[in-house]
């Protein structure tokens, strides 16, 4: 008897242009004997659920390993051997059993930089003590020795691996537990003798055995990062499918992810503010990842972040012609530092000052940067700074910052001029004129009415959020976003703890609570997005530029379609800066070919 293959080709091969990819779930091979190897449960497991397995198979090239990275949607860490304590920076305990060096060094790194990337992650049993250890939390070497006073259960059960062997308790308001139906406790198989003892900072426990032993980890970030002790990928066996929601949901947040991804590569991406140039003067390297600013190259990279807008910022100070010249003098040493930033960094990064600029780099693969003031005290009393600044490539000055100066009242200052001052009305002309877009960010809202009747072209508030979620005198009443809508302006959604609720911490939902409103109240064609962060922006699931990419994502969860985050996340801004920018553009030379 032969088999027709063929027959089997022509038939998959004319199905395939119209296949939908299903997302890629890297899954990481166990290694022994035989070489790599993947029990046949993950792979069964993960093409229930939607997705395309691969193997990774355990290899310490790094250049790989990035590369890997590259290619999927989603990372699957694998059981297996103990984990070299090491690397925990303990010596090994007399219960130590085998270790597997060979997956060690790059699972961890994968969990690292996959975690930068925002990319989902599933840890089952090694996997979920992989997580841990590579995100800063502790494991109990063996569980008797670390656990002697606990009346422990049999964590190795001698029945076959595709049935339960005891029960454990799914925390309240956890992510395993909805995954799970919201049920209070889940029978599961348990094969280790290692465990999470501690959960550590990027983690929290979402499940417990009766005896306390920790059966699973998941992001307190929100974060798509889930760990489980017990070995759910053998259930599926035996044709039982208790287990498959737990993989539904990872690769349904590995679909997400891939889907988010895309976007934002076919549409610009653009931050309108960020305070990173506060922070030259501590010898950063915008081209490493550095934990001392929110906004690098590789975070812009890993949250497909294509363009920020870098300010000057200048703290409202005395008010005297000498300190004029001073705050003027360090405000062009600023706008030195971001020049001095992309030059440094041209092979990736380059400068912009218009619309069509920052196409242009994204076409080219490059990172954009523009400029911007923080507080019109960078001009004291003199006008001709403004058409100095702007041809020095600035597209915006907030008019004023945390005070009142001597252009207009701060929303947190002492209502000095009961709004704009008649240089002020002076200073937005000067603006309209040259091309500068006018920023009412941190104005009070009497500067705000006055403002909008001088300025002949749109205002933006480059880094602001709603007062009606959050009251708060830096926030934007209702009526107030709507007469900047009716005059073509813009808002940009910021990131700051107490802009987005008055109480407690605020999230990621929370932020998109704000821009819902927004666009509520609004209009879609008149919201975007200006984190603050380096300024005391950034919240949990968009601490910085590489989680934007999440914000993406709850985006589409709740409702946005790609136009609309076409428009959300630059379209909205770039209109008003072509119109405000318009009559000021260079003009082409004459002739040519």
């Amino acid at each position: 008897m032969t088999f027709d293959w063929q027959q089997t080709y022509n038939e998959w091969h004319n199905t395939f242009p119209t296949h939908k990819r299903r997302p890629v779930i890297g899954i990481t091979g166990n290694f022994g004997d035989k070489g790599c190897e993947l029990a046949e449960g993950y792979f069964r497991s993960v093409l229930e659920a939607g997705g395309i397995p691969v193997v990774i198979p355990p290899f310490e090239d790094k250049d790989a390993l990035i590369g890997t990275l590259d290619h999927i949607d989603g990372l699957l860490l694998s059981g297996g051997g103990d984990i070299n304590p090491l690397y925990l920076g303990e010596e090994p305990s007399p219960a130590l059993h085998s270790i597997n060096p060979r997956r060690d060094l790059p699972e961890l790194m994968l969990v690292r930089l996959a975690y930068n990337r925002q990319i989902p992650m599933l840890g089952i049993c090694r996997g979920i003590q992989t997580l841990v250890a590579a995100l800063g939390g502790r494991l109990h070497q063996d569980l008797k020795e670390s656990m002697p006073e606990a009346d422990l259960l049999k964590h190795s059960q001698d029945l076959p691996r595709e049935y339960a062997s005891h029960s454990v308790t799914l925390a309240e308001g956890s992510l395993v537990r909805n995954i799970f139906g919201n049920t209070d406790e889940l029978q599961v198989n348990s094969f280790h003798h290692q465990a999470v003892a501690e959960s550590g900072p990027h983690l929290r426990v979402s499940a417990v055995a009766p005896d306390g032993v920790i059966e699973a980890v998941e992001s307190n970030e929100h974060k798509s990062i889930l760990g489980v002790q017990w070995h759910p990928e053998c259930f599926i066996l035996r044709g039982d499918t208790s287990m498959i929601s737990l993989f539904q949901w990872f690769v349904g947040e590995a679909t997400s992810y891939r889907e988010a991804v895309h976007l934002q590569r076919h549409l610009l991406t653009l931050d309108s503010h960020c305070d990173t140039p506060m922070f030259f003067d501590q010898d950063i390297h915008f081209d490493r990842r550095e934990d001392k600013i929110l906004v690098d190259l590789h975070k812009m990279t890993e949250g497909c972040l294509d363009a920020s807008i870098m300010v000057a910022y200048l703290p409202q100070g005395e008010r005297n012609e000498e300190t004029y010249q001073s705050i003027t003098a360090h405000t062009h040493k600023l706008l030195d530092g971001i020049e001095s930033l992309v030059a440094s960094n041209s092979q990736y990064v380059g400068l912009a000052r218009t619309p069509d600029e920052l196409y242009q780099l994204k076409h080219e693969g490059k990172k954009a940067i523009m400029m911007g003031i923080e507080n019109g005290y960078a001009i004291g009393h003199d006008l001709s700074l403004i058409e100095r600044f702007r041809q020095r490539g600035v597209v915006y000055m907030t008019l004023c910052h945390n005070g009142d100066n001597d252009i207009c009242d701060s929303a947190r200052g002492k209502a000095e001029h009961g709004g704009l001052s008649d240089f002020g009305r002076e200073v937005i002309k000067e603006m309209n004129r040259v091309g500068m877009m006018v920023d009412l960010s941190h104005a009070a809202e009497s500067s705000f009415w006055d403002a909008l009747k001088v300025s002949q072209t749109p205002i933006v508030c480059s880094h602001s959020s709603c007062r009606a979620l959050c009251d708060h005198p830096r926030n934007l009443t209702d009526e107030q976003m709507r007469a900047l809508a009716n005059a073509g302006g813009v808002m940009q959604i910021t990131f700051y703890n107490g802009f987005l609720r008055t109480d407690g911490q605020a999230t990621i939902e929370d932020a998109v609570r704000h821009i819902n409103h927004a666009v509520s109240v609004m209009g879609i064609e008149h919201v975007g997005i200006g984190t603050d962060f380096d300024g005391d922006g950034g919240v949990p699931g968009i601490a910085n530029a590489s989680e934007l990419i999440n914000l993406t994502r709850l985006l589409r969860q709740v409702g946005y379609s790609a136009e609309q985050l076409r428009l959300l996340w630059s379209e909205n801004f770039l209109r008003v800066m072509r119109q405000v920018q318009q009559p000021h553009l260079p003009t082409p030379p004459e002739g040519g070919e």
